[in-house]
């Protein structure tokens, strides 16, 4: 799986993209972010606040009860605002 990082969320976890082999059991956008916290003090520091993240999954906004797979690309970024 491909994990991008955006904004502020990359400072804080110190890259901009990972490829990681997801562990048994972590088959939903929540759990993802949970096994995601547990990785380094950054990556725990950029989850800390759930409610301000906002996730997509092969480039479409989901949900946390969104399945995720092996080959997936999942972004991972703040809340975008624009006028």
């Amino acid at each position: 799986m491909k994990v991008l990082w955006f904004a502020w969320l990359r400072t804080r976890v110190g890259t901009a993209t990972e490829e990681v082999a997801l562990p048994e059991g972590v088959d939903t956008v929540a759990k993802l972010l949970d096994w995601l916290a547990t990785r380094s003090p950054g990556h725990a520091q950029a989850l800390s606040q759930r409610a301000v993240v906002r996730v997509a999954v092969n480039q479409s906004y989901a949900t946390a009860d969104q399945p995720v797979h092996a080959g997936d690309e999942v972004a991972i970024f703040p809340p975008v605002t624009g006028g």
